[in-house]
């Protein structure tokens, strides 16, 4: 079984998916891990995240593995364990640049489908049911408004100790949405067949009940 996620920036596809996967004993696949991986690579080798050139110069220098062990996805970056060096904001703006770069998509397409062609799986990211994934049983739309999403990312980067004003995180989430949304290569929109699902007034649990329901309705769990 394939089960879609996508949506925008701290719409929280990535908390949604992880629980979802628990609860239906299936694989979470972040797909947004990988972007934000090749992203520390070209924030580390020192490139402008705008260098297109640059970015893909440096693919056949990327070696990347996903695996998962006690059912948490592991990812090494040219054999080290990237764990939470992708999660800061920075990186995120890396993620969302080299992202739109059609060759970076290429360069990671194959590794995504793999996992989804051997496993059931939960798989979230911008364009998992329009490009990744098109024949996904299930396709959801996770949407949220920005100050909503700002919330919530502001909060997870506090807890994380990293310095930042809640007007920042809005500002880059409101630039995001803008650069997911309108890039030429696998723009962040749903699929036709996507359920959209606006969780603004939701909690994680209430967010997780609510897919539940959109699956049930899509196949037999």
């Amino acid at each position: 079984m394939k089960i879609a996620l996508d949506g925008p920036s701290g719409a929280g596809k990535s908390t949604v998916a992880k629980a979802l996967a628990k609860e239906l004993g299936i694989i979470y696949v972040d797909t947004g891990a990988l972007y934000r991986t090749i992203g520390l690579y070209v924030k580390r080798k020192g490139l402008d995240k705008s260098d297109t050139e640059g970015v893909i110069s440096s693919l056949p220098e990327i070696s990347l593995n996903m695996e998962f062990k006690d059912g948490e996805q592991v990812i090494t970056l040219n054999g080290e364990r990237v764990g939470d060096n992708i999660r800061t904001g920075e990186i995120a703006m890396y993620a969302s640049a080299v992202s739109a770069i059609p060759q970076v998509r290429a360069f990671l397409l194959n590794t995504q489908r793999d996992i989804a062609a051997k496993n059931s799986v939960v798989m979230d990211g911008r364009d998992i049911g329009t490009v990744i994934l098109p024949d996904a049983e299930v396709k959801v739309f996770m949407v949220a408004s920005p100050e909503a999403r700002a919330r919530r990312r502001f909060l997870e980067l506090s807890a994380k100790g990293e310095n930042c004003t809640f007007e920042s995180v809005l500002a880059d989430i409101i630039e995001r949405d803008k650069n997911d949304s309108t890039r030429k290569t696998a723009p962040c929109v749903p699929a036709s067949d996507a359920v959209i699902f606006d969780n603004s007034d939701y909690d994680v649990e209430g967010s997780v009940k609510k897919v539940i329901e959109i699956i049930k309705s899509k196949v037999s769990i």
